[in-house]
């Protein structure tokens, strides 16, 4: 069982306005020794709901997706950490597997990658280039800390990562509204990040990329075999590819503008 104390795991998850979803994601995670939920001042029940099942629950402002994950990270009190996002559940097969993974682990390992499974537009996406995106969301606390930009930290670990086979559940979009919302956003918060880091737009950036990325998902991930659900994620994987850096070129417009009137 994984509530031994010799396999303690703490799940941390953060949140804003998720109470559709938090109360699944919450009771998936049951199974845990500790359960951190940091929240960004919901203006729904999603408090209401995380100070019911969580052990730990904290409000803070968001500061970016990156800090406020290390952050929870930092509450955990158990030797391993579980990732886990408000849209995201651990199944029965899951849990039994990290269950009999960390009961057999001898220390080689310092974190695992865990697939995720994408559940939208009433199908699961095996196809289309979102599985299995492995990502390491299981992780001893004291050997990890975190890198990436904003909106795709990371999770880096010392020491070996090692993978495990049944995937986390994601249901990642409400609907086709709620996605091409999280596009819009995403895109914002990427190319400020690029502009940050000093990334230049380039036109082959902008024309060429998008071309790749619709190519990868629909033709070598088989979103074709889809249908046309198929074709509308290879598209707005393209269309995600191609907003990024056209708002990164209206930052460096910006930028010039500023310059013109310092003169």
């Amino acid at each position: 069982m994984l509530g031994s104390p010799a396999l303690g795991v703490s799940a941390i998850v953060v949140c804003f306005n998720e109470e559709d979803r938090i109360e699944d994601c919450l009771k998936s995670l049951a199974w845990c020794d500790e359960i951190v939920v940091v929240d960004s001042f919901s203006t729904d029940r999603t408090p209401e709901i995380g100070r019911r099942l969580a052990h730990i629950f904290v409000q803070r402002p968001w500061p970016g997706y990156r800090e406020q994950k290390a952050y929870a990270h930092s509450l955990a009190t158990k030797d391993w950490v579980l990732l886990v996002d408000s849209d995201e559940r651990v199944t029965a097969e899951l849990q039994q597997e990290i269950s009999q993974q960390l009961a057999q682990d001898n220390g080689t390992y310092a974190g695992y990658a865990i697939p995720r499974l994408v559940r939208y537009l009433g199908r699961w996406w095996w196809r289309g280039g979102w599985y299995p995106d492995y990502d390491v969301r299981l992780f001893r606390r004291e050997r990890a800390t975190w890198g990436g930009v904003d909106p795709h930290e990371k999770i880096i670990v010392d020491g070996q990562v090692g993978r495990l086979k049944e995937p986390l559940h994601h249901y990642t979009y409400r609907s086709i509204d709620d996605h091409v919302q999280r596009i819009n956003r995403f895109t914002s918060i990427s190319s400020a990040e690029l502009h940050k880091s000093g990334g230049r737009w380039r036109l082959s950036d902008a024309l060429l990329r998008p071309a790749v990325r619709f190519f990868r998902s629909y033709i070598l991930k088989r979103g074709f075999m889809e249908g046309f659900a198929g074709f509308y994620v290879a598209l707005t994987a393209a269309v995600y590819v191609f907003l990024k850096y056209a708002k990164l070129w209206e930052l460096e417009l910006k930028d010039k503008r500023d310059g013109e009137r310092r003169r």
